[in-house]
């Protein structure tokens, strides 16, 4: 007996997009709080680390701009003086 390995789709292929991007989004702010907690307790290596991939994820698969190290957002701006 063959399978019909095509799915049945229930809404518009458009919500199907949106779930996932819905999805990915919310697996990045997961992420964002991860490398903010360990930015937090000292392991900025680590936080580093995440945060670089973090950035491909949002340049490669969401085609968004990169977000700053939790570091660069939490110094202050030096003023030249």
């Amino acid at each position: 007996m063959a399978h019909n390995h095509k799915r049945d789709s229930i809404g518009a292929p458009d919500d199907e997009l949106e779930r996932w991007r819905r999805a990915a989004e919310d697996a990045l702010q997961q992420l964002d709080w991860a490398i903010g907690y360990l930015h937090g307790i000292g392991k900025d290596h680590e936080a580093r680390a995440l945060a670089a991939n973090r950035r491909v994820i949002r340049q490669r698969l969401l085609e968004q701009d990169a977000e700053p190290l939790p570091v660069e957002e939490a110094e202050p701006a030096v003023s030249a003086e």
